[in-house]
């Protein structure tokens, strides 16, 4: 049975559409107005602009058929009602009909000379279409382009076209689809390229979301190469990925969305989260104001309709606390089937102590200031007793001991499959680079065939396919994805940083220190503040630095640094100053950092290689980023790493948690047992351990005697009588020779003849018991080959330190 969490794309979709929001009250679009001075000039003015320069087209018979059209588009749009031409516009249903605009000009008429005449009048800003009938096609997007740039801002135009060729990262594609909506804004809001604003941007990208679902295309694009122009000023976020970020809400926003109905208790709560605002950090006061509106109140009110206090009847608290323990989740069967069933609520602690402590705050603040918080100063119905944690701390403690104990031994593993991954994706890319189209070629153990598209080429990618299945494998892809699962896997379990400490360190993280001593050099790692706010610095060791120059050479541009980018804090919901931040990737055309949710899923894919199964649920054995936190403090410790230097070196300000980070092993329990033990003996009187007796010590060695058997020797206690009654190979104390395993494997074919025998003869009795035996059998003949493998040692090679932190070292600044 495995459960399933909050759907993925659900939650992206609400985050989504929250940051859209976001971003259009921030940045409003501009409105288009009712007239302006060229939508009300007359016909014979609108006329004589449009058969003069720019209007005017090259060819004589092109602009012959082109003036016809603007005769018959004037026209039709006199025929419409209205002061201006935009009115008329409107009136006519056209701007309104999209595509199948011409579907609405009268029968018989040359449908087909109204297109250019349009695009005229639209670059002329004689009519002003909406930003639905841009986007919906009403005409061709290259006409729109030529006709714009033509009469309405060939500078403005040329500027933006050279940007595009000036960026290596920007395809043709891309650029032909910044023009037209750069081409759509100017010819729905009017003005030239340098008066589009952000919100204009944000509003087409909404109408073309709202007609393509699926997304359009190079959305980021666009916004990026229109702010390099210089147009949306110097305060304008720099990606669109900041436009839409939904940034910080504010009390009555966070307790808003919970819908609450009585009044008086909604704000109060608001009125709560802004007193304590101050001595807050922002995803402290989020998860206040989930505890309190949504997983507080709005259950007592889903439950109680009509609740307008604060005093609860015991029945209604004892309820909510019943429902607080718990909570639903899909779950999905063996046989798919999802259900829905109740779990315990890992967080009910924490939601428990912070409603106590808002009914114990409004008792305080109510003797400080009655007139405010006095009509709220109630019992709590949350006693102290309820809210102690000893026991549901135990238990997280062995909950989580368990889960290291279960990760820790199969870290190798791991570690082993990402590098092995990471070498063969290399091997395979590198191979097919050099492949022809249509070559098959073959590498880490792989026969592929090379496929060369013109898309493919434009977008950096390297096609490949399969000869047996045919089915088609970006290779470039396939490799960046196991370097970053390489480099998170040798990070995380080196350094045991937080995954927020692992997304920020950046090139100028690596900083050096010189021993006052000898006069050596010791390569530092700087965490910046995190958790803690307290920074520290952990000693690079050869294998990190290795690991931390194949990053940095990887995400060096052209001119040998590493991009400065800007980077969402998730927990603040702010957007940090750029910096040359290390687990970055390009994206489409942009550097971005890696995000939580990435380095997650990237653990998980590098597990599939693995084929771990988790003992507790059956599924995937999962590893999270905090996994290797725990495994790297427990492993320092057990080495003989003093506590407090695993506190200084893991950034926690007390030792206690430390300590509880540490998995004991009963390795560990043993060890100590035994010294206790041996310092037990030299306290006691020397007379309480007298020397056995002849008859004694006969008797004890003769016990040995007795467990000897012709395949092995028993291993039962002394004085206990054998047990299985001499059925040495099915009983589990028997331990094999391997000098007998000839023996052995000569019962086990015997007693697969008789098996064999029985089944033929019909003697079901005698069957399961012979079964019993063979299993038995080949179970001891498995323990021999066990004990007989040999370990082998491989040498893993230890990197130059020297060479190592050269590559590691940034590029100086000219400056």
């Amino acid at each position: 049975m495995v459960t399933i969490t909050a759907s993925g794309p659900e939650l992206l979709a609400r985050t989504t559409r929250v940051g859209r929001e976001a971003a259009r009250a921030r940045f409003p679009a501009r409105p288009v107005p009712a007239a302006w001075p060229a939508t009300g000039q007359s016909r014979g003015q609108v006329q004589e602009r449009l058969t003069r320069a720019p209007f005017v087209a090259v060819n004589a018979t092109t602009e012959r058929i082109r003036c016809r059209g603007v005769t018959l588009l004037l026209d039709w749009l006199e025929d419409q009602p209205g002061a201006t031409w935009q009115e008329r516009w409107l009136a006519s249903g056209a701007d309104a009909a999209g595509a199948a605009w011409r579907e609405l000009l009268p029968a018989g008429w040359r449908r087909e000379v109204l297109g250019s005449a349009l695009l005229a009048a639209i670059s002329a800003d004689v009519v002003r279409p909406g930003l639905g009938w841009l986007v919906a096609r009403g005409t061709g997007p290259g006409g729109l382009v030529r006709h714009m740039t033509r009469a309405r801002d060939p500078e403005g135009f040329a500027r933006l076209r050279a940007l595009c060729e000036a960026d290596p990262h920007v395809s043709g594609v891309s650029a032909s689809h910044t023009a037209y909506r750069a081409a759509q804004l100017a010819a729905a809001k009017g003005g030239q390229l340098g008066d589009i604003t952000v919100g204009d941007v944000l509003e087409l990208l909404d109408v073309e979301l709202g007609m393509f679902p699926k997304g359009s295309c190079d959305v980021a694009v666009c916004y990026r190469l229109l702010h390099a122009m210089g147009i949306f000023g110097q305060d304008a976020p720099a990606s669109l990925q900041e436009v839409r970020s939904a940034g910080q809400r504010t009390p009555e926003q966070l307790i808003g969305r919970y819908h609450l109905k009585c009044r008086p208790v909604r704000d109060l709560l608001v009125d709560y989260l802004r007193e304590r605002q101050p001595a807050l950090d922002y995803g402290s006061l989020k998860t206040l104001a989930r505890n309190l509106g949504m997983l507080f109140w709005q259950d007592l009110e889903r439950h109680n309709p009509g609740i307008s206090g604060l005093h609860l009847p015991a029945e209604v608290a004892s309820a909510w606390k019943q429902r607080l323990q718990t909570v639903p989740k899909m779950i999905t069967g063996p046989g798919g089937g999802r259900t829905q069933a109740q779990v315990p609520r890992l967080s009910y602690w924490e939601t428990m102590i912070q409603v106590r402590a808002f009914y114990l705050d409004l008792l305080q603040w109510a003797a400080e200031d009655p007139g405010r918080w006095g009509p709220w100063a109630v019992p709590c119905p949350i006693s102290e007793d309820e809210t102690a944690r000893r026991k549901a701390l135990r238990h997280r403690k062995s909950r989580m001991d368990a889960r290291t104990r279960e990760r820790l031994p199969v870290l190798p593993v791991l570690i082993q499959a990402v590098s092995q991954r990471h070498a063969a994706a290399r091997e395979l890319l590198e191979a097919a680079r050099q492949a022809q189209h249509g070559q098959a070629f073959t590498a880490a153990g792989q026969t592929l065939t090379r496929v060369i598209t013109r898309h493919g080429r434009a977008a950096g990618k390297t096609w490949a396919a399969d000869p047996g299945t045919g089915k088609r494998r970006d290779l470039a892809y396939e490799e960046e994805q196991a370097f970053w699962r390489w480099a998170i896997v040798e990070v995380l379990r080196s350094t045991g940083v937080r995954v927020e400490e692992l997304l920020e360190i950046s090139h100028h993280s690596l900083v050096q220190y010189r021993l006052p001593a000898t006069g050596e050099l010791v390569p530092l790692l700087q965490i910046v503040p995190s958790k803690t706010d307290a920074e520290r610095l952990l000693v690079v060791s050869p294998e990190l630095a290795d690991v931390l120059s194949a990053i940095i050479r990887r995400v060096r541009d052209s001119t040998g640094k590493v991009p400065c980018i800007a980077a969402y804090d998730y927990h603040e919901k702010i957007w940090n100053p750029p910096v040359p931040l290390l687990f970055q990737r390009r994206i489409s055309t942009e550097n971005r950092r890696l995000g939580p949710d990435a380095v997650r899923n990237l653990l998980a894919g590098a597990l599939e290689d693995t084929g771990l199964a988790d003992p507790a649920g059956g599924g995937p054995l999962r590893y999270t980023p905090h996994d290797f936190r725990r495994i790297f403090i427990t492993e320092a410790i057990m080495s003989g790493l003093p506590p407090h230097i695993a506190q200084v070196i893991a950034g926690h300000q007390d030792i206690n948690v430390t300590i509880s980070y540490k998995a004991v092993y009963p390795e560990e329990a043993i060890q100590a047992h035994l010294a206790f033990l041996a310092r037990r003996r030299a306290l006691r009187p020397t007379d309480e351990y007298r020397v056995p007796t002849d008859e004694e010590w006969q008797e004890f060695l003769g016990h040995f005697e007795r467990r000897k058997v012709a395949t092995g020797t028993c291993g039962r206690a002394f004085g206990t009588p054998c047990i299985h009654e001499h059925s040495c190979l099915r009983c589990s104390m028997h331990w094999p020779s391997p000098a007998q395993r000839h023996r052995i494997a000569e019962i086990r074919d015997n007693l697969t003849a008789r098996i064999a025998e029985a089944e033929r003869e019909g003697w079901l009795g005698e069957i399961e018991g012979l079964k019993i035996s063979l299993a038995g059998a080949s179970d001891k003949l498995a323990q021999i080959d066990r004990r007989s493998q040999t370990a082998t040692t491989v040498d893993m090679g230890m990197p130059a330190f020297a060479r190592i932190t050269e590559n590691a070292a940034p590029a100086k600044d000219p400056s």
